[in-house]
């Protein structure tokens, strides 16, 4: 079913084209950005794990955004849910331009990179699996596996057109958990790898990868229970619950990219990871959006 546009309520600021700068250098990413500047997102949606397929766009800077569905009738209201989270929507965000106040880089971060939130892997589960892809692959490489896996077994869908345009055009969703489940091993992949990401979608199918569920959990508690998967270590489990499940407030203790990035910004001489968190501390409570400022300007300085 072809929706109409819905409209996809926020607070504070965004900007869906700093979004879209974002997703090009962010290499997991299956979203694309047309010539307009609108989004094309294609994904399975929990809890029916059915494809969708949406276009989000923007009126302007800081204007409302919309989002157009292709999806079945059932599923649309988990699917708007999917986008919000996907682009951080759903957290207000009424507060993030007060740090500006108290922390100088924060200042310098937010006016290089205005409007800019986390823009988020498709679903925890989707999160889980890249990590599990991507362990001692290069990235380059670790996406092209999760493309070739997404064309040869996940599902394809079209992603809906806008008002003046005839037809959209079809993207391929990485496999919903029950796909998984469904192949002997997931192809490209080696055994212990493709074990692993079965052990993923079971924990899908649970429920335990559940992004509100995620969320509503003490951080410490959630990164324990994920940390539990087969094949999710400290790193990983900090990928899924902040870059997954969207949570906005977790200093990632296992990026060591991101300690350089702060020991530069903040001139610091050999700091240890308490002494980052304490610098951090002043982030609260968007500890997470600051750190994607972080990874963003460095991705804008490649360029």
């Amino acid at each position: 079913m072809i929706t109409e546009w819905f409209d996809l309520p926020f607070t504070g600021p965004f900007d869906l084209a700093a979004s879209a700068r974002f997703i090009e250098g962010f290499t997991p990413s299956r979203s694309f950005v047309d010539e307009h500047g609108r989004l094309r997102l294609a994904f399975p949606a929990a809890p029916s794990w059915e494809p969708v397929g949406a276009l989000v766009r923007q009126q302007g800077a800081d204007g409302p955004v919309q989002v157009r569905l292709n999806a079945a009738e059932e599923d649309v209201p988990a699917a708007v849910g999917h986008v919000r989270r996907i682009l951080s929507l759903d957290v207000d965000g009424v507060g993030f331009p007060a740090l500006a106040e108290r922390d100088p880089v924060v200042r310098r971060l937010q006016k290089a990179l205005p409007g800019l939130r986390p823009v988020l892997f498709h679903s925890p589960y989707e999160a889980a699996c890249w990590s599990i892809i991507s362990q001692r692959v290069r990235m380059g490489q670790a996406a092209a596996l999760k493309d070739q896996i997404a064309r040869r077994v996940g599902s394809a869908v079209a992603v809906p057109a806008g008002a003046t345009e005839l037809s959209g055009i079809q993207l391929d969703t990485f496999p919903a958990p029950r796909r998984l489940l469904e192949l002997a091993r997931v192809p490209l992949l080696p055994e212990v790898k493709s074990s692993r990401l079965r052990a993923t979608a079971e924990a899908a199918l649970a429920g335990d990868l559940d992004a509100t569920r995620l969320r509503a959990m003490p951080a410490e508690d959630a990164l324990r229970f994920l940390a539990k998967l087969p094949g999710i270590g400290t790193f990983s489990a900090q990928l899924v619950l902040l870059r997954g499940a969207g949570h906005p407030d977790v200093f990632a203790t296992a990026e060591p990219r991101l300690h350089k990035a702060i020991t530069a910004a903040y001139g610091l001489r050999e700091p240890d990871v308490r002494d980052l968190e304490r610098v951090a501390d002043r982030w609260r409570p968007y500890r997470t959006w600051v750190s994607v400022l972080f990874r963003a300007q460095a991705e804008l300085a490649r360029l």
